[in-house]
């Protein structure tokens, strides 16, 4: 009886991994849990970022980053349907809204992956804690091109 148990916890345990591990379809209907008003703390200041609902092929977000109450600077980003795949893509301003990339360049994150609570592009990655709360992982290059993972822990 005792293995039988074991063996029923150890189903049920695979199970759930199995489907959370589960590569979805890249479509916008499967990342739409990113969409909403989110905050959190990085580089000594306070963070906002805001995602539309997905609509015309696309998702789009606006970022700005605060420290001692003044903007340090702000990122326009979308995520599109292209290619039966997603891209997403942004921009950086200045405070002053002085563009860091030039007029036809974006910074772009091919996707890799797609689950059930996470969506990995090469370079940035959305997990879903709950429906409340993500965590954002972005690789950000160094001066001595040393690649460092940061962390923005987001609530709504």
């Amino acid at each position: 009886m005792k293995n039988i148990i074991i063996l029923l916890v150890l189903a049920i345990g695979l199970n759930s991994f199995s489907q959370e591990k589960e590569t979805l379809e890249p479509k916008l209907e499967n990342v739409s849990w990113i969409a909403g008003t989110w905050h959190g703390e990085a580089f000594g200041g306070i963070t906002e970022e805001i995602w539309s609902e997905p609509s015309g092929g696309s998702m789009m977000a606006t970022f700005k980053l605060i420290v001692d109450e003044k903007v340090q600077f702000y990122e326009i980003e979308v995520i599109r349907e292209i290619e039966d795949s997603l891209i997403l893509q942004l921009k950086h301003f200045d405070s002053d809204l002085k563009g860091w990339e030039t007029k036809n360049e974006t910074i772009d994150f091919p996707l890799i992956e797609i689950t059930e609570t996470k969506v990995i592009f090469e370079g940035m990655t959305f997990e879903k804690i709950s429906s409340n709360e993500m965590n954002v992982y972005v690789d950000i290059k160094n001066d001595d091109d040393t690649i460092e993972t940061v962390k923005f822990n987001y609530k709504k």
